[in-house]
């Protein structure tokens, strides 16, 4: 198959970003190392708000953007995984956030005995909260049914994509450090614990004074999704008991009826944070083609994932 735009990375944003430019009309191809139920967009929450994401000045648009799609697939959530959820972000306050938040519909300050757990400050708010690997393979279906092409193949360098398509889309997550090579990446570790749904509806997510700790709760079908940590520079993948078991404890002090959920399982992911922010950027290939790096989504990835699509699919000339 011929071939105008090669998306390297099947990732929500590397698969968001394919989608949009299949159904621009052209020929994509997406290859990925892994199936997309296998990447680290599969362990996400996934809860949409802009977090740790930078440039904060245009990573407000992308996630406002995102959440105008987000809003529209939540009409069928069974079929996009997406769903309008209510809940609380603890020790947060309206002035601490960017211009972004006051497009938010109905977002409003807690008044102190609102607050759940020994936490004293916080905002209300209905999110789209996805979940991801019903997400994930929606994303594949749509790009299919545009005619796109998924390949799962390993790539140590953008040459072969180059030599394929005159417009290669790298959106390759934390292995741009290597195949950039990108030295401002630089991993985040998140580990997550899956317990039975103890009768919780609403998510509720605080940031911790505690080093590479956060406490957050999904309702997820079939699931609870507990959380988390945020390690920079730690890359190891496999879970950490202690550190599950301190995850359930914070969770607990929140609502204590997770303290006896019965655990379903563990998942760890590397989140791709970059030093300076996303890069969004296309540089010359030999020849007159194009590389659009596109990566360094951080923890936000699937809240900016509908917006960064755009502007990636501008520069690969779509």
């Amino acid at each position: 198959m011929e071939s105008d735009v090669i998306v390297v990375g099947g990732g929500v944003v590397g698969l968001t970003t394919a989608v949009t430019l299949a159904e621009r009309g052209l020929r994509v191809r997406v290859w990925s190392r892994d199936e997309v139920t296998a990447t680290t967009s599969a362990v996400a929450g996934a809860l949409w708000w802009p977090y740790r994401i930078e440039p904060e000045d245009q990573a407000g648009a992308w996630a406002l953007a995102s959440l105008r799609v987000y809003g529209e697939l939540a009409a069928d959530p069974g079929r996009t995984g997406v769903r309008w959820v209510d809940g609380v972000h603890a020790d947060t306050a309206l002035e601490g956030l960017g211009p972004w938040a006051r497009e938010v519909p109905g977002l409003r300050p807690l008044a102190p005995e609102e607050v759940p757990g020994p936490y004293g400050t916080g905002l209300a708010a209905r999110l789209p909260l996805i979940d991801m690997p019903v997400h994930l393979g929606w994303l594949l279906r749509r790009f299919e049914a545009a005619g796109g092409v998924f390949e799962q193949r390993t790539v140590t360098g953008f040459a072969e994509a180059a030599a394929a398509a005159r417009v290669v889309v790298d959106c390759t997550g934390a292995a741009a450090r290597e195949l950039v090579p990108d030295p401002a990446l630089r991993p985040v570790r998140g580990q997550l614990v899956l317990v039975e749904n103890p009768g919780i509806e609403e998510w509720f997510t605080a940031a911790d004074a505690g080093a590479g700790e956060t406490t957050y709760f999904f309702p997820q079908p079939g699931r609870l999704v507990l959380g988390g940590t945020a390690e920079e520079g730690d890359e190891r993948t496999e879970p950490d008991p202690a550190t599950a078991a301190a995850i359930v404890a914070r969770c607990a002090r929140v609502r204590p009826e997770i303290a006896g959920a019965r655990v379903l399982g563990h998942r760890v992911g590397l989140r791709p944070a970059r030093a300076g922010g996303v890069r969004i950027e296309a540089v010359p290939l030999p020849g007159g083609g194009r590389l659009v790096h596109h990566y360094g989504h951080g923890g936000a990835g699937v809240t900016v994932a509908w917006g960064c699509a755009e502007r990636a699919a501008e520069l690969a000339g779509a």
